[in-house]
């Protein structure tokens, strides 16, 4: 019996000692609140976080930063593509060159419209060296008893620089007997620089060719080439060796 109520005593005594902590811990939990035991989620101070990284762009390119010195409006100009003309790219001919078309309308003011056997001629020259970069449009006189000599005068048109003036004269050295008068016609090759047609050509060499009653020879210096296509009249009989000297002054000295 007395074993019993000691039990009993050391059972109260633990009681009272447990009971007050374990109240104490009830009373600090708010039943009203959500409880953080039932909501394992990341808790309320991180929601502003969340909100700002929801706002930023989720974009990967590269923001762009403006070079230094440079406007935005410059800045915007040189990010936007150009846009190409198409009015602009030349339909005929290749750039820098005289188009087929100016070549045979220039060739029939020389000649006149409608000569027999020029379109030939012309289309032989063109398919062979194409588009000349210029063209002169003059006339010449010659004579010759083995010894002859030319003298010639024109207009050149360069494709880029314009029109000028040009003379020409030469020597020539053969079994060559007689005098003529022509027209002339010399498509240009390779001549970038007008200027550096004022030097001597020889003929008599390259290619010739012949339709009706037009000639052309091939006269080439360096990367120059010209053609020169005559018809004349007179009488002349014989063949030689020749060079064509271009001046910007008329000369009376052939060579």
């Amino acid at each position: 019996m007395l074993k019993s109520l000691m039990n009993l005593a050391a059972a109260g005594a633990l009681f009272a000692l447990v009971g007050p902590a374990t109240a104490q811990e009830i009373r600090e939990v708010d039943p009203s609140a959500p409880s953080s035991w039932n909501n394992p989620e990341t808790p309320d101070s991180n929601a502003p976080a969340a909100a700002e990284t929801a706002g930023e762009p989720t974009s990967d390119a590269p923001e762009w930063t403006p070079t230094e010195g440079q406007a935005p409006a410059e800045a915007d100009a040189a990010a936007t593509p150009a846009i190409t003309d198409i009015n602009s790219v030349p339909v005929t001919g290749r750039a820098g060159t005289v188009p087929r078309r100016d070549v045979f309308n220039a060739a029939e003011g020389v000649f006149g419209r409608g000569a027999r056997g020029l379109a030939g001629i012309l289309e032989n020259i063109l398919r062979d060296q194409g588009e000349p970069i210029a063209y002169i449009a003059g006339q010449e006189a010659s004579g010759a008893f083995i010894f002859g000599v030319r003298y010639g005068s024109g207009v050149m048109h360069h494709s880029i620089e314009g029109a000028r003036d040009v003379y020409w004269t030469g020597p020539s050295l053969g079994f060559d007997f007689g005098g003529d008068v022509n027209k002339v016609f010399v498509l240009v090759y390779n001549l970038h620089d007008s200027q550096q047609l004022f030097r001597r050509y020889p003929g008599g060499e390259g290619h010739a060719y012949f339709v009706g009653g037009f000639s052309a020879t091939y006269l080439r210096r360096g990367d120059v080439v010209l053609i020169p296509v005559r018809l004349g009249g007179g009488l002349r009989l014989g063949v030689n060796v020749n060079y064509m000297r271009f001046s910007e002054r008329n000369r009376w000295l052939p060579f």
